[in-house]
């Protein structure tokens, strides 16, 4: 293929899942912005204590979804179409095991997680019904998930893109439907979050009503080995949007010592304008994933280093876009999300968002180092680089920081932290350049 024919493929796929990955970020800033209108600051605080618990679901469903895709890729490019199905098959199996444990966790354990997420009075009753209503729908949540990353990998990126913007496009509808007219409160939000992923996968279904898709469920034995690689390739997938649960629940835990409720919703606009920015990045790393993955499975080594360079390119053009844009418009992002007009809340967003989004070109160097090792079947670094920025570096950059500069420090450890990670993650890439045919030039 020529460098024009690599381009081309590159720009369809990654504009189509960026496009798609805002849209599906949607489900929770239209959480945000509707629940700070109709509940004010003690709704963008339950929100905000609660919303680990959704990333935790759809980084399960990313894993499967990630490591299924890329192996179905991989086998679809050699040839071995029995084996494909084998993976698909395998798949859905995994998302029904976690879909019922995540459903078991909602039933019966939906209290206890509210309290060890640090709901006190005056916020638990509303954090309890976002987290419990949102693991009742897991398995909405993560069948959409498996299926969207299939269909991508199928050849069909648009159908992907669209079902992952509708679906997102109804949550911000449904969200004011339930929220004013019918004054529904924080349940409205959650039940309208809950409701997109099901109409994502009946915008789906035309690609197997007309029998368009080249993977079906298949009647196999289940095997260890199969659905411990497709997790091990997914586990960069998951660790990506798990951490940002986690640095979530750390970042409340700090702040709530700090700056009180108030802090931890000045917060919540920042962490929830960020999923949108990592939701961008992935957009471009689940782009080239089945490109990649196509391109490794085929040796075309062009191919693999033309892909990566493209993504890294467009990422970082993007991220200076990105931080001119908060940085001169901190302001009224913050006063979107402010709708009592607290001044000290719009006072920590407007710093924090400054600072904190410095880290954003970081992040986006390690989540394509992270998604380009496991595309080429090398899920160790990609689960390293993974484990640092999400675990590893982070927490206790964030504990350090904050007991040297208090809240500057907490808006500080994010870029100081994927700094860090991205380096690490470089250093990596560049080490095992000349050791594989496949390493981009």
């Amino acid at each position: 293929m020529t460098r024009k024919g690599y381009w081309g493929e590159f720009a369809k796929y990654t504009s189509l899942n960026v496009l798609g990955m805002i849209g599906l970020s949607f489900y929770i800033l239209a959480d945000t912005y509707f629940v700070s209108k109709g509940l004010g600051a003690n709704g963008l605080t339950a929100l905000n204590l609660a919303i680990p618990v959704y990333s935790f679901i759809h980084g399960s469903g990313l894993m499967i979804g990630m490591g299924g895709g890329t192996k179905y890729a991989i086998c679809k490019s050699r040839g071995e179409d029995r084996e494909a199905d084998r993976i698909f098959t395998h798949a859905v199996g995994l998302a029904a095991l976690f879909a019922v444990f995540f459903v078991l966790l909602g039933l019966f354990l939906s209290g206890p997680i509210t309290a060890l997420l640090g709901a006190d009075a005056s916020v638990y009753q509303m954090t309890k019904t976002y987290l419990q209503v949102i693991l009742l729908f897991a398995p909405a949540f993560l069948l959409n998930n498996v299926l969207l990353c299939f269909v991508r990998n199928d050849g069909a990126p648009q159908l992907s893109m669209a079902a992952m913007i509708g679906g997102s496009l109804s949550n911000v509808v449904l969200d004011w439907v339930f929220i004013f007219p019918c004054g529904m409160g924080i349940f409205g939000a959650v039940f309208a979050t809950g409701l997109a992923p099901i109409i994502s996968i009946l915008l789906l279904s035309p690609h197997f009503i007309r029998r368009k898709n080249r993977f079906h469920p298949v009647k196999c034995r289940p095997e260890g080995k199969r659905a411990a690689g497709i997790l091990s390739s997914g586990v960069p997938s998951l660790i990506t949007e798990v951490s940002s649960g986690v640095v979530i629940i750390v970042f409340n835990a700090i702040i709530l010592q700090l700056s009180g409720n108030i802090g931890v919703a000045a917060y919540g606009v920042i962490a929830n304008l960020s999923l949108v920015v990592i939701a961008i990045y992935n957009g471009i790393a689940q782009g080239i994933q089945p490109l990649v993955s196509r391109s490794c499975g085929m040796g075309d080594a062009a191919g693999v280093r033309a892909f990566l360079r493209y993504a890294m390119t467009v990422m970082l053009l993007l991220s200076g876009l990105i931080y001119l844009t908060v940085f001169f418009g901190a302001s009224p992002l913050a006063a979107l999300f402010n709708s009592e007009q607290n001044p000290l809340l719009q006072s920590i967003a407007e710093e924090g968002l400054r600072l904190y989004f410095i880290g954003c070109p970081f992040a986006g160097c390690s989540i394509l180092l992270s998604i380009y090792f496991t595309s080429t079947e090398r899920p160790r670094p990609a689960q390293v680089i993974s484990l640092l920025r999400g675990f590893l570096v982070i927490i206790p950059m964030a504990f350090l920081l904050a007991f040297i500069g208090g809240i500057r420090g907490v808006w500080l450890a994010f870029p100081a932290a994927e700094l860090l990670v991205a380096a690490v993650g470089l250093a990596v890439f560049f080490s095992r350049r000349g050791k594989r045919a496949d390493s981009p030039a």
